[in-house]
């Protein structure tokens, strides 16, 4: 059976590991994110185009719900464990907090959705496109299709791993849930 030393220290130990996960995931797709792009190149004029994640206001928002997350709930969640108390202890400023993660939780769920809504939507425009550029005899998309692809792609993977993320707050959310109602 477990001490109610070691009881008290779960559900903030568990809440920790969330939030590690948590933020592992977010770093990855942070990093997926800002490595994604795609540099086409015209070979009549001897230019090129780079694509990169900050030309779609949609990844730019997911970048900003990645660095909210860890700025904002990180640091708590350390202290939480190394203390053995929390930053904020009374009750009226755990309900801050209790609403703060509901919003870090709300720009997740939104992140999530705008990075895979818009990398969706962009990559089935670009099948379209190529689909009609072909037709009409004039298939440049065709050239350039597999950057195109590879780059929403990528867009994919780190929105993915941000929902992966996402699930994980939603476990620390419900821990620092049960925080609260046992401080009442």
């Amino acid at each position: 059976m477990c001490q109610p030393a070691q009881a008290s220290n779960a559900l903030p130990i568990t809440a920790l590991v969330m939030r590690v996960f948590t933020l592992i995931l977010l770093l990855a797709s942070l990093i997926v994110l800002a490595k994604d792009t795609a540099t086409f190149k015209n070979l009549a004029s001897r230019s090129e185009v780079t694509l990169r994640f900050k030309h779609i206001y949609a990844y730019r928002y997911m970048l900003s719900a990645n660095v909210a997350y860890t700025f904002l709930q990180i640091p708590f969640a350390i202290h939480h464990v190394s203390v053995g108390k929390r930053v904020i202890n009374n009750v009226s400023l755990l309900y801050f907090d209790f609403f703060g993660e509901k919003v870090i939780l709300s720009l997740l769920a939104t992140g999530v959705g705008a990075g895979l809504g818009a990398t969706n939507d962009l990559k089935e425009n670009l099948d379209q496109l190529d689909v009609f550029t072909t037709r009409i005899g004039y298939p440049i998309l065709s050239e350039i299709r597999s950057k195109g692809d590879n780059f929403f792609n990528m867009g994919f993977v780190s929105a993915s791993l941000l929902l992966m993320g996402f699930l994980c707050t939603v476990v620390s959310s419900i821990i620092s849930s049960l925080a609260l109602s046992k401080k009442e």
